[in-house]
């Protein structure tokens, strides 16, 4: 894989912590490694600086080790000046012995385990100089023989401190400055002893001579040197070895020496006697000038060490700066990198969320616009982007902003294309609606005044077309948001809802009713029960055989009461009877899925409306089933049901009046009723003509027939075509003024369009035809036999 393609499957805020945090963690090692060397250079400072202090033991061990030297030369000297057979005193060169073992003990205290291994060597060789030290207390030793063993010791001691090899003090030229320094002091001191040893008339005094020019001349190149890394001030604090009392005595017999230096060598005994009193007389300057010199060089090594501890403590004091700094640099940069980050990962975050806002908003919108009962509601505020910079992310945030604009007025139009539109079906349901009730009542003016069973069955049929118009006007009103709410009606027989249903539909013959129930059904729910039923039993009748039956049962169940719809048609598949099913229960557009039975979205729109359960099955033997099941809160007993003081029996009623509903299932199916006047205040409809009011003689006998005088749809109308009827006065139909029945109408709609603006809502709209009681003289459409 790629290194694009994995780091495309990065998130973008790690992405930023990659490339802020790279950078720094380079920075951090650097860093790092700079306070590390420098914390090391303190270390090395110190450690340098504690060396330089432990080397001024070294010094004065240097320096009593020329003592020592000097007391050889002038025990030596003194056995040959004597020459009497008898040993001379040897306390002063003891004395020196130990002075030098003591400070050997002290030298290797000091150092403890940080004594170098060349060091200790060293040590080790003046302790082997105790061979030596018994010959010169034995007997006369020549000088040349006794200044090797002492020079080579004390250049031992100085080599074993490595102070010319040392990189911890090579860094700050101190290992250099203190080299040089000890070995002028030890140049020196052994040019004090060459000249001192000269000056005995010893048998080797040339030979000591020419040793103390080597000296001077190595202790002015060592000073030389010593001054290149010293400071000018410490330079001519060496150069004080040179110029004090005790060094001026020496440089006066260093000249003298220089004069005739032939005869420097004693000829006779008793030359080397006079030779030795004269030099042992000068003896004590040599040991001021080796105190005046050793003071020099310890000061000198003091501030060399105060040097060591200065570079020391910059050291550590630019270690602790370094951190300091870095650990500033570290926070300031961590907070711009936690500024630049929020910077870029905020908007991001914003636009991220905004997106998914418009997302949620965007699906709410799915899911409201498949929701056939839910209204058009104004469409949703989406909060702009907060721009926080003027750079890439924030052009994006402005061009989102803008999306999110563009997608409102999207939304905007949506709903509003949606509301209009709705508002039109409703509108045209409405005015379909108002049409054929006027249709209606027409038509049942035109069947009160017709007695001829041919016409009448025509004007049945054209009856039960114009109130299926209205159904489906209505079903268009349901479909579009408008709720029809009923007025003044009472309680109903569940039957008499089915029959009202039945009394709907054009195929109503080929129904056949069983009723197993006697519950009476809440008036709220008659009118949508009505046609949910009538939209039912509409599909099995349209989907089957002309010569099957359709069975409608009405029954009791434990949840209430069921009503059970079965025809033995074709029926469905399982696919797309799962799908219809899931349809009654999901709600969704009918113009986002449409399908070819429309009815079902009715039925399902009325279903969740009221909570009533409905099922689709197949039947057996082919054919669907449809049960609709009825909660309980939406029935009543029919004994907890007061009868209304108007609802009376049928004998007590005029012939003219409409019989009462039958729950007999073996009788004829009920029909469609005309709707009566509720009471002397509703209004009369123009193109109604009045009832007849006249009474039709008895027959005398039971077997004769009576003239038609009212519609009872579903009687045998063949069976009384034949029979004598007796002579019935048509009353004058008094023609309405039309252009007054149009004006009332449109006064009429313009009063409820008024309605609708005044209260926002378009849900509730008034019904065209005042409501009339709900007794037995009007029952639902259809609800007689």
């Amino acid at each position: 894989m790629s290194i694009r393609g994995f780091t495309d499957r990065w998130t973008f805020r790690r992405k930023l912590n990659l490339l802020v945090g790279v950078p720094l963690t380079v920075v951090a090692v650097l860093l790092a490694y700079l306070i590390t060397d420098q914390v090391g250079r303190s270390s090395d400072a110190s450690d340098a600086a504690r060396l330089v202090r432990d080397s001024s033991e070294v010094a004065t061990l240097v320096d009593r080790l020329e003592a020592e030297h000097q007391q050889a030369i002038l025990l030596s000297v003194r056995h040959e000046a004597t020459n009497d057979g008898g040993t001379p005193s040897q306390a002063a060169y003891r004395d020196a012995q130990v002075a030098v073992d003591r400070q050997v003990q002290k030298v290797r205290k000091t150092f403890g385990g940080r004594l170098p291994a060349e060091e200790a060597q060293a040590l080790k060789e003046i302790e082997g100089l105790e061979s030596l030290r018994n010959t010169v207390e034995q007997a006369y030793l020549p000088a040349d023989n006794i200044d090797p063993a002492y020079t080579s010791a004390a250049k031992a001691l100085i080599d074993g401190l490595g102070l010319d090899r040392n990189a911890a003090l090579a860094a700050t030229f101190t290992g250099n400055l203190l080299d040089s320094l000890l070995r002028a002091d030890a140049a020196h001191s052994a040019f004090e002893t060459g000249v001192f040893s000269a000056t005995t008339g010893d048998s080797n005094a040339l030979i000591e001579f020419i040793g103390a020019i080597g000296s001077s001349d190595e202790y002015t190149h060592q000073a030389d040197r010593f001054a290149r890394f010293a400071t000018d001030a410490q330079a001519e604090r060496l150069a004080g070895i040179e110029h004090n009392s005790a060094q001026a005595v020496i440089n006066e017999q260093y000249a003298e020496l220089q004069i005739d230096p032939s005869s420097l060598q004693a000829g006779s005994p008793a030359e080397i006697r006079e030779a030795f009193r004269t030099a042992f007389d000068s003896y004590p300057s040599y040991r001021k000038q080796a105190s005046v010199r050793l003071g020099i060089t310890t000061s000198l090594i003091d501030e060399i060490a105060d040097r060591a501890d200065q570079a020391s403590a910059d050291a550590l004091h630019n270690a602790v700066l370094l951190l300091g700094l870095a650990l500033l640099g570290f926070l300031l940069w961590f907070a711009l990198s936690v500024a630049v980050r929020r910077s870029v990962v905020r908007p991001v975050q914003a636009l991220t969320g905004a997106a998914r806002e418009v997302a949620d908003v965007a699906q709410r919108e799915l899911a409201r616009v498949a929701d056939d009962d839910a209204e058009d509601d104004a469409p949703p505020r989406l909060g702009k982007v907060p721009v926080t910079a003027r750079d890439e992310i924030g052009d994006l945030a402005e061009a989102f902003n803008h999306v999110q604009s563009t997608a409102v007025a999207l939304l905007q139009r949506q709903v509003l294309s949606r509301r209009n539109v709705a508002e039109m079906f409703g509108n045209v349901g409405r005015r379909v609606s108002n049409l054929t009730s006027r249709q209606l009542a027409l038509i049942d003016a035109v069947e009160r005044g017709e007695t001829d069973p041919e016409i009448l069955e025509r004007l049945y049929s054209i009856d039960h077309i114009a109130v299926r118009l209205r159904r489906n006007a209505d079903s268009l009103m349901l479909l579009a948001g408008i709720r029809e709410i009923g007025v003044g009606s009472g309680p109903t027989a569940l039957t008499n809802v089915v029959r009202a249903a039945l009394g709907q539909i054009e195929g109503f013959r080929r129904v056949q009713l069983q009723a197993r129930s006697e519950v009476m059904v809440e008036p709220d729910v008659i009118g949508d029960l009505t046609l949910m039923v009538a939209e039912l039993v509409e599909n099995a009748v349209s989907f089957s055989p002309e010569g099957s039956p359709v069975e409608v049962t009405v029954q009791n169940t434990a949840e209430g009461a069921a009503i059970v719809v079965a025809d033995h048609g074709l029926g469905m598949s399982a696919e797309r009877l799962a799908e219809e099913n899931a349809r009654l229960v999901r709600r969704e557009r009918l113009d986002l899925v449409p399908t070819k039975v429309l009815g079902l979205f009715v039925v399902g729109t009325l279903a969740r409306r009221w909570e009533i359960s409905v099922a689709l099955t197949r039947t057996a033997g082919g054919g669907v089933t449809a049960e609709v099941t009825l909660p309980s809160s939406l029935l009543l007993q029919a004994a907890a049901v007061q009868v209304p003081a108007a609802t009376t029996p049928a004998a007590e009623q005029s012939d003219s009046g409409p019989r009462p509903a039958s729950d007999d299932p073996t009788g004829p199916l009920p029909r469609r009723i005309p709707r009566r006047e509720a009471s002397d205040e509703t209004p009369e409809t123009p193109l109604i003509p009045a009832a007849r009011s006249g009474e039709p003689p008895a027959t005398d006998s039971p077997g004769a027939s009576r003239p038609l005088r009212r519609r009872v749809r579903g009687a045998t109308l063949h069976t009384t075509a034949g029979a004598v009827a007796e002579p019935v006065v048509r009353q004058e139909v008094r023609p309405a003024d039309a252009e007054a029945v149009r004006s009332a109408l449109d006064e009429f709609e313009a009063a409820v369009e008024r309605a609708h603006r005044d209260t926002g809502t378009h849900n509730v709209v008034v019904p065209a035809a005042p409501p009339t009681p709900q007794d037995q003289n009007h029952l639902p459409e259809g609800a007689e036999q």
